[in-house]
This record gives C-alpha cells, structure tokens and sequence, in this order.
C-alpha cells in the first residue's frame, strides 16, 4: 500500500477501515474475510513501524485471530452473499461494515499498545478481547458513517482501491478481476 511514513497512526487507521471495508465488499465468500485479514495484517505493520516496534507477520496472524475470535458474525455475514440476489446484496453491505469495524478496533488495539511502548511479544490476548469490544462498536458506528458516505461511491474509484488491494497483495489477480466485472456489472 502507499507509503505510509509521514502518516499519523490515525490516518493510517482510517485508510485500512476503508481499504477493509472494499476488501469485505469482494462477493465471493470467506475469500473477503481472508483479504480484511491482509488488511488488517498490513495495518499492524504500519502502525509498528510509527513506533519503531518489531513487527513478526506470524505473530501478528496469531494476534489479530486470537482477539477476534472464531468471528461468526463476519462468517455468517460473508457466506450469505453464496445466495444470489437479495443475499449477495445483504451479505456485501453486512459484511464491508463488519469488516470496517474489526479492522477499525484492531487498529485502535495495536496504536494504543506501541503508544505504550509494547511488543508483539508482550501482547496480553484476553486483555485486549475486552477492549476490543468496545472499540468495535466504536468502529461499528465509523465504519456505517464511512459505508453511508460510500454508497454513492463511484463504481471506478471502487475499483482503484480494490487495484490498491491487488498491488499489495491482499488480492489476487483473478480475485481482482472478478470484483471488478462484478463491479461494472452494476453500471452496464
């Protein structure tokens, strides 16, 4: 993703609930939950480096399915859209809030434990379960102010940040170009 060095936490922050929240609009299920992932991945790793910390992409995998959990909720949500019609329609716009609002707690998680000088290593699992709770309504709410403002989105600029995804890995070619005539579709 773009260089991120001049970047506050923040910003950071925000631009990965945004790039998530592109990456859980991807219609083909569990393929979304694993590209937010990357996301979010990528996202630690940023807000790492605003801190100087060690960054270990192993671990950060670990720590971010240890403070989500088995995500249900985003499964169940990623799935529906395997229904055609109404259920890709609902499980896209459940599951790019959902994935805004994880990917906005996680980040919230990790800038406030390198703000206190911590490590990947002195990361405590079960006590960032708790606040990432309540972050996630907290993300719940920007991610649905964020998907508001989004809807009227131009169907190109969608597919620019989901180019952005492609460049950075967090997709792959075929998965790109699948998003993208699902995209155009909409405009055909």
């Amino acid at each position: 993703m773009e260089n991120q060095e001049n970047k506050s936490t923040q910003d950071i922050i925000l631009t990965h609930v945004a790039f998530g929240m592109t990456a859980g609009a991807i219609p083909v299920p569990l393929l979304d939950i694993a590209a937010v992932s990357a996301v979010q991945l990528n996202m630690i790793r940023q807000i790492a480096a605003h801190y100087n910390a060690d960054f270990n992409s192993n671990l950060g995998k670990s720590l971010i399915s240890a403070v989500l959990g088995s995500s249900i909720a985003r499964a169940g949500a990623s799935i529906v859209k395997a229904f055609p019609g109404i259920g890709t329609a609902l499980g896209i716009g459940t599951q790019v809030v959902l994935s805004g609002a994880s990917t906005y707690a996680v980040g919230k998680l990790f800038d406030s434990h390198f703000a206190g000088n911590g490590t990947l290593d002195s990361f405590n699992v079960e006590e960032m379960k708790q606040k990432f709770k309540e972050l996630y309504e907290q993300g719940k709410k920007a991610a649905q102010d964020m998907y508001n403002e989004s809807k009227d989105e131009d169907v190109y600029v969608k597919i620019e940040k989901l180019n952005k995804l492609r460049e950075s890995g967090a997709i792959t070619e075929s998965e790109f170009e699948e998003a993208k005539k699902n995209l155009l579709s909409k405009i055909s």
